[in-house]
């Protein structure tokens, strides 16, 4: 029986890629999209037409209130479209850039950032654990700005260094369902992410470049293809750990 994962905000960027390789892989797909329904389902379309299953579902993980209704969502779809009352890999991957220096950074943003990035992967970690397969794994998506620091992003990369705490706990708390979470941290990479500020040859891409020890911006298929082989058996016993993967930026 094919394996399932669920990858929030899979209809772009990050997600679609590492929806895209895990099925690759063998893995069915059940990918969530916030307003951008035609592209998830173009998603869908790409997956099935690789001889594997795929679903989207609308998911807006800012709005933890929601998340009781999804599960139930979640565990129709389940039923209806794989004949399973459960899944087995979780990738918490949806998200928004924001950039602004600390001075400047509105309590507005904040909130949402706190929202998005934090409250919104823990609850719903939360409350689809009991729709997880034991042995299963969570991924969680952080940054490379956890590590290094870039003027403008205090905001975001303290979300993501919570994230980052919060893998360790779940990879404890866990362990005796022997469920595995981890932690992939991209560098900078050419998607639509913080409006595509890295694509196009744009001077912030030339800098990524520069400062990056392969002497390239990332590309979507880079953390695609980490992502899926994480959720594989290949990584079965890599546990509690923050993987980066961003071709040496700022080493």
């Amino acid at each position: 029986m094919a394996k399932i994962a669920l990858i929030t905000g899979g209809s772009r960027g990050l997600g679609r890629a590492a929806a895209e390789h895990a099925a690759a892989r063998g893995t069915d797909v059940i990918v969530t999209y916030q307003s951008r329904g035609q592209d998830a389902e173009e998603v869908v379309r790409r997956i099935e037409s690789s001889g594997r299953r795929a679903a989207a579902l609308q998911l807006d993980v800012g709005q933890a209130h929601t998340f009781e209704r999804f599960a139930a969502e979640l565990r129709a779809l389940l039923a209806e479209r794989f004949g399973r009352q459960t899944f087995d890999y979780l990738v918490n991957n949806a998200g928004h850039g924001h950039y602004a220096p600390f001075s400047d950074t509105a309590e507005t943003a904040f909130d949402t950032l706190v929202n998005v990035h934090l409250k919104g992967p823990f609850f719903l970690t939360q409350r689809l654990l009991p729709l997880m397969e034991d042995g299963g794994r969570i991924l969680n998506v952080s940054t490379g700005l956890t590590r290094f620091s870039v003027p403008g992003f205090a905001a975001y990369a303290a979300m993501k260094g919570a994230i980052e705490v919060l893998t360790r706990y779940l990879a404890k708390e866990l362990g005796d369902r022997k469920i595995a979470v981890n932690t992939v941290a991209p560098g900078g990479v050419a998607t639509d992410f913080g409006g595509g500020a890295l694509r196009d040859g744009s001077d912030m891409a030339r800098y990524v470049a520069s400062v990056t020890a392969l002497g390239r911006v990332g590309e979507p298929d880079d953390l695609g293809a980490l992502m899926a082989a994480l959720l594989s058996d290949d990584a079965r016993w890599v546990n509690a750990q923050r993987i980066e993967a961003s071709g040496g930026m700022i080493v």
